[in-house]
C-alpha cells in the first residue's frame, strides 16, 4: 500500500467517524446540538482540527443530508421489492415505507424536510428529489402511470408547462428517459399533488401537529392514499 492510499483511507475513516458522531448528536439532541466543538470533544481533538475534514458546520450538515437520503433510498427500495401486484401496490408500499421511516427517524426527517433551502447549508430536499424520481421515474418510463382528466376535473387545470419541463430535466439528470407523452400535464399535476399530500400528512404526524389526538393514524394514512388514488383517476 502506498503512503498516498494509506493517507486516503485514514482520511475516509476519520470523515466517516465525524459523520457518525454528528448523526448521533442529531438523533439524540436535534440539529442544534450538531456543532464542530461538540464533535471535536467526542473525538478528543480540537475544533479547528475538524476543518481539515469539513469546511464548516453547514458543510457537515450537507454531508449528513446526503447520508440520510442514501439510507432512506435504500429503505424505500427495500419496501418496493417485495410488493406484488400492479404499480399502485408498489406506490402504496413506498408511501407506507416513507411514513414508517419518518416516524422512526424524526430528527433526520426534520433536518432533510423541515429546513428551508438555503438555511444550514441544507441540500436535503434537492437530494431527496433523486430518491423520489428514481422510484417514480421508471413507472412513468414504462407507461404504468396513465392519467387523463379530460372528462373529470371540476376545475381548470393550471398551466403545467414549466413544471413539465423541470420534471423532464430532473428525470434526465437522474438518467431516466421518459417519453414526452408520459409527461402529460395531468401526470405532472398528479405527481405534485401526491407529494404534497404525502409529505403534508407525514409531517403533521411526525411533528404531532394534528389539531386533536388522532387514533389509528395508520388507518387514516391508508384512507388518504385510497382517496388520492380515486381522485387522481388511478383506481
Amino acid at each position: 500500500m502506498t503512503e498516498v492510499s494509506r493517507r486516503g483511507r485514514l482520511r475516509a475513516a476519520t470523515e466517516l467517524e465525524i459523520r457518525q458522531h454528528a448523526r448521533a448528536l442529531l438523533v439524540e439532541h436535534g440539529s442544534d446540538a450538531v456543532t464542530l466543538r461538540a464533535i471535536a470533544r467526542e473525538l478528543g481533538i480540537t475544533a479547528p482540527a475538524l476543518y481539515r475534514y469539513c469546511e464548516s458546520r453547514e458543510d457537515l450538515l450537507r454531508q449528513l443530508c446526503d447520508d440520510i437520503c442514501a439510507d432512506l433510498a435504500t429503505e424505500l427500495h427495500a419496501a418496493l421489492e417485495p410488493a406484488v401486484g400492479g404499480f399502485l401496490d408498489k406506490i402504496f408500499a413506498v408511501c407506507r415505507g416513507f411514513r414508517r421511516w419518518a416516524l422512526a427517524h424524526p430528527e433526520e426527517f426534520a433536518l432533510v424536510f423541515a429546513t428551508p433551502r438555503g438555511e444550514e447549508g441544507n441540500r436535503g430536499q434537492d437530494q431527496f428529489a433523486g430518491v423520489f424520481l428514481g422510484i417514480v421515474g421508471p413507472f412513468l418510463a414504462e407507461g404504468a402511470v396513465r392519467i387523463d382528466f379530460a372528462a373529470g376535473l371540476p376545475f381548470e387545470l393550471p398551466d403545467m408547462s414549466a413544471q413539465r419541463e423541470a420534471l423532464a430535466a430532473a428525470l434526465s439528470t437522474e438518467g431516466i428517459e421518459v417519453p414526452p407523452e408520459a409527461l402529460s400535464p395531468d401526470a405532472v399535476y398528479v405527481l405534485l399533488r401526491w407529494w404534497v399530500r404525502l409529505y403534508g400528512h407525514v409531517a403533521l404526524e411526525v411533528f404531532d401537529r394534528f389539531p386533536f389526538d388522532v387514533k389509528h393514524a395508520d388507518r387514516l394514512f391508508d384512507s388518504m392514499l385510497h382517496e388520492l388514488t380515486h381522485e387522481s383517476g388511478l383506481a
